[in-house]
């Protein structure tokens, strides 16, 4: 009898397993599957957070700041450190490389400093009236530079004085971007963004959003500024006439500072978790990509047109530009607020708040042939757009 009962329980069981199948693969989306393999080359501790966006000399040098209030040159293959330059003050600036190797930095002890790339010997410094904000070099060297002392400063890049300054009603804590005509564009906390004279520091035009604007401007191919604002929204607006063309509107705030793609697709992170893929021209969104928290990084997009960015919810994100689809994810130890740059070897550099900057490995060789592949438009973080041909 015993033995029939366990017959009728086994052939029970093995009908139960029939009718309800499991399936693996229905429950997981298809961007899990993507993901690959991230081979660390190398990490580099300092003393405080970084949320400053590394900056990559023409030798391989790559540059970045940290809030222990140093800046670090770091040799971009081992990993080891060349120098470090320490300023008076926490630093949120991203350095900027001049043509003869000069480096560029604002300090939270309201100082901009140019520093010699190879030996970290101060050059000079100026002060402003508080917190700096990152760099913009023009192509006659002249450094741009915002602070929170309300005002933008044009800057000899050699000597270090002060050939104009710009005052806005707000704080300026966002970096500047100079179009190819030579015009400064940047935001500020009156809600404003501001074209001005590169030369002259003559206000051209003024465009209000509903608040504080802490985005940079991106430029794209044809003049058009994409620039995003508290208000939740990015915007397309005429270079030169300051007139709307489109805006976009998020669920979060837009911190981040947009990026342009070769086919003139614009990426930008917003507080609402997400990154977004807008047309440049019509300012539809052609997809988005949900992270587990906000995204304050600005994206930076490779030959390959992978798109690199990173979130509060500490990773790093590796997503194909053309699809949205995840290629990968990179867990760091604490929230990734800076920017990546993209090296020509395909090495691409990212800083945490864990106080390490990181260097992985990747198939993008250097930067997309786009017109804003990154913020500071390339991997110097001049700010400024090519000249047109």
């Amino acid at each position: 009898m015993k033995q029939i009962l366990l017959m009728i329980s086994v052939v029970a069981l093995v009908g139960c397993g029939k009718k309800e199948p499991v399936q693996p693969s229905a429950t997981k989306p298809e961007p899990t599957k993507a993901k690959k393999p991230v081979t660390v080359l190398w990490e580099f501790e300092t003393g405080g957070f970084l949320n400053s966006s590394p900056a990559i000399g023409s030798d391989g040098t790559v540059y970045v700041a940290s809030w222990d209030g140093k800046l670090y040159a770091i040799n971009g293959k081992s990993g080891d450190k060349l120098w470090e330059f320490e300023t008076g003050g926490i630093v949120t600036s991203s350095p900027a490389i001049g043509s003869d190797g000069t480096v560029y930095v604002g300090s939270g002890d309201k100082k901009l400093y140019a520093i010699n790339g190879k030996s970290g010997v101060k050059l000079w410094e100026f002060e402003t009236g508080g917190t700096v904000s990152s760099p913009a070099i023009g192509s006659d060297g002249t450094v741009y530079v915002g602070s929170v002392d309300k005002k933008l400063y044009a800057i000899n890049g050699k000597s270090g004085g002060k050939l104009w300054e710009f005052e806005t009603e707000g704080s300026m804590e966002t970096s500047p971007a100079i179009g190819s005509d030579g015009t400064v564009y940047v935001g500020s906390k009156d809600k404003k963004l501001y074209a001005i004279n590169g030369k002259s520091g003559v206000k051209l035009w003024e465009f209000e959003t509903g608040h504080w604007v802490r985005s940079s401007p991106a430029i794209g191919s044809d003049g058009t500024i994409y620039i995003g604002s508290v208000d939740k929204k990015l915007y397309a607006i005429n270079g030169k006439s300051g007139v709307k063309l489109w805006e976009f509107e998020t669920e979060g705030y837009v911190n981040s500072s947009p990026a342009i793609g070769s086919d003139g697709t614009v990426y930008v992170g917003s507080f609402d978790n997400k990154l977004y893929a807008i047309n440049g021209k019509s300012g539809d969104k052609l997809w988005e990509f949900e992270t587990g928290d906000w995204v304050i990084s600005s994206p930076a997009i490779g030959s390959d047109g992978t798109v690199y960015f990173g979130s509060k919810d500490k990773k790093l994100y590796a997503i194909n530009g053309k699809s949205g689809v995840k290629l990968w994810e990179f867990e760091t130890g604490d929230i990734v607020d800076s920017s990546s740059a993209i090296g020509s070897d395909g090495t691409v550099y990212v800083g945490s708040k864990d106080k390490k900057l990181y260097a992985i490995k990747t198939e993008s060789l250097g930067l997309a042939k786009s017109p804003w592949p990154m913020r500071g438009q390339n991997a110097q973080h001049t700010g400024r757009a090519p000249k047109k041909k």
